[in-house]
């Protein structure tokens, strides 16, 4: 089944994707053969491609509804709808040239249509539905190994600094703070995984800086826990957490844990690092740019954001 992509915009806009005709005769960068291809159309380019609509069964088409008073109508002849949900969440109009990847909320009910012809499993289905109805305004990074996203990763910063060659462990580290309920979490890349905690102490007051200082403290007690002897490279958007730590490593400095509101967690930190030294582990840190859609730092993001909401409290 091809895949989706929405578009806020107007209410005419129709995205459409299928392997014959208008959408499979494209090619994108990284790719040797032409593939199946996303393609938002208007209604009069809608009247262009039905004769090939009605000669194929493998498109998919996602659309506002066309009937009055936002009733579903079949937006061709030879079609079936397998989704239907209001309005939550979509891309951002022109999210593509800017790089972003935050989502816009509107109002507007969605529908899914294949050919009359076509055939669904149920499982994707469901899928379908369920991503018509995501609340989330944050989308996840795909980590897929086509040469496209292999492509795009290398461009990133993470990338263009070589990260994702590093022959040992990476964490993405982020720390979430909203409302007063704090969160930290990690993304470990050579394992797919990640792991988040909330933070307690916020009736004492909170944070970014302590939020940023525990997921890099989290990392640290997964790669122990794991017994990981490889090297590791921690990255981190924070630059207060880079800085705060910097006191501790260089030789010839004194500093003192008086005074600092997050002494808890730096404590159990310099002790993890003290624990690698003394086996000889690397382990370096890395400044990289927040919000610049780099998705190790994206995923490290959402596992911060879960973090809030977990049940378990450090």
């Amino acid at each position: 089944m091809p895949g989706m992509l929405k578009d806020g915009g107007k209410k005419e806009t129709v995205t459409i994707q299928i392997t014959k005709g208008r959408g499979g005769k494209e090619r994108i960068w990284g790719e040797e053969t032409t593939t199946p291809q996303p393609t938002v159309i208007n209604c009069k380019e809608k009247e262009e491609l039905i004769p090939t609509l009605s000669t194929t069964d493998n498109w998919i088409l996602l659309t506002h509804p066309q009937g009055a008073g936002n009733k579903s109508q079949p937006p061709l002849g030879e079609s079936q709808r397998i989704a239907r949900a209001d309005g939550k969440c979509s891309w951002h109009k022109g999210w593509w040239r800017e790089g972003k990847n935050e989502l816009a909320t509107h109002s507007m009910t969605t529908e899914v249509w294949i050919s009359t012809r076509g055939q669904i499993s149920e499982a994707t289905q469901m899928a379908i539905q369920e991503a018509l109805e995501e609340e989330s305004t944050k989308d996840t990074p795909s980590f897929g190994s086509e040469d496209l996203e292999e492509i795009h990763r290398s461009g990133t910063e993470a990338g263009l600094l070589g990260i994702y060659n590093f022959p040992g462990a990476v964490y993405a580290t982020d720390g979430s703070n909203d409302k007063g309920v704090m969160g930290a979490g990690y993304f470990k890349l050579d394992e797919n995984r990640g792991g988040c905690c909330q933070l307690g102490r916020g009736e004492e007051g909170n944070s970014s800086n302590r939020v940023e200082l525990g997921a890099p403290c989290l990392a640290l007690e997964d790669a122990k826990r794991k017994q990981d002897r490889k090297p590791i490279i921690l990255l981190s958007d924070s630059a207060c957490f880079l800085s705060s730590s910097q006191k501790w490593i260089e030789e010839g400095k004194s500093p003192s844990m008086h005074g600092n509101p997050d002494a808890d967690i730096m404590r159990d930190m310099i002790q993890l690092l003290r624990e690698r030294i003394e086996q000889g582990l690397l382990t370096i840190f890395i400044k990289i740019k927040a919000h610049r859609g780099d998705p190790l730092n994206e995923l490290a993001e959402r596992w911060a954001h879960e973090g809030r909401q977990s049940e378990n409290i450090r």
